[in-house]
């Protein structure tokens, strides 16, 4: 393998990898925001009330967007990975 194809490879690998993430890490810059919003307004400053709503928020789009994140992956190795193995 040369240089060239190993640096593209590891490039669109890190932008799947980026791609599928969004999803989660937007839920939860903003569940943060929203939460950190509330507690600056009404100035309590409870550990666990932003914890909570962030993991519950993060959860609930995660079960939402497997199918998305699982199919990115899969075409990923299916396209990239997966003909460098065996060589095509």
């Amino acid at each position: 393998m040369d240089e060239g194809l190993f640096f593209d490879t590891m490039r669109q690998g890190l932008w799947v990898a980026v791609i599928v993430s969004l999803p989660v890490l937007g839920v939860a810059l903003a569940a943060g925001l929203i939460v950190g919003l509330f507690q600056a307004l009404t100035s309590i400053q409870e550990l666990t009330l932003t914890f909570v709503p962030k993991l519950a928020a993060i959860a609930i789009v995660f079960w939402m967007t497997m199918g998305f994140m699982t199919h990115g992956i899969v075409a990923f190795f299916h396209e990239q990975i997966i003909p460098l193995i065996i060589g095509a």
